[in-house]
């Protein structure tokens, strides 16, 4: 007579094993997460406002930026203020983070050019001023070479900032820099 194994069994290529089921938690937290995920993918894959940390993040970076901002109110590009900022470290810094979250990518890290022109030399195409930097940092130069970020930074300062910052950065030396693009021009105003 044959030995007789339990029910519980399988026959598989002529093996048999127990069947060993799988515990009931693990199967209802299969289906829990089956259920969750289409909440899931609508709150952080279709685009929610806010969901992402990178969106939770610039938008704790733009409200400490308000912050700051009261400190000086609301920037005028003109020329005094522009050589007012040249000698406040404090905001060139602010001016310097600007730049490099949005500047960096065609000037180079230290604004000696990369695919942009090199903003340390003595020559500039577009500049003959101090506030010229500021229309073309607002406007845009070269027919869309250097494109228009008035309208894209989170703050009007945003733009007086990164300008004053561009102006201090005129005569240093920045390791593989382009050469020079433009003609001279005057140096800036004494504060």
């Amino acid at each position: 007579m044959q030995n007789k194994i339990p029910a519980l069994t399988s026959d598989y290529d002529g093996i048999q094993e127990y069947t060993n089921p799988i515990p009931l938690w693990w199967k209802w937290l299969f289906v829990g997460t089956i259920a969750i995920a289409p909440l899931y993918v609508l709150c952080f894959h279709s685009g929610a406002p806010g969901a992402t940390l990178v969106e939770q993040f610039q938008a704790a970076r733009d409200e400490n930026t308000r912050k700051q901002y009261i400190e000086i109110g609301d920037l005028v590009g003109d020329e005094p203020t522009m050589v007012e900022y040249l000698q406040k470290q404090k905001w060139i810094a602010v001016g310097a983070s600007i730049f490099k979250a949005n500047c960096a990518s065609c000037h180079g890290a230290e604004g000696g050019g990369n695919v942009g022109p090199n903003l340390c030399d003595e020559s500039y195409k577009h500049i003959k001023q101090l506030p010229d930097i500021l229309k073309i940092v607002n406007e845009g130069a070269g027919a869309g070479a250097m494109p228009a970020w008035g309208k894209r930074l989170a703050h009007p300062n945003d733009a007086v900032l990164v300008s004053v910052y561009v102006a201090s950065l005129r005569g240093s030396k920045p390791q593989n820099a382009k050469g020079p693009d433009g003609s001279p021009i005057a140096a800036w105003p004494k504060p």
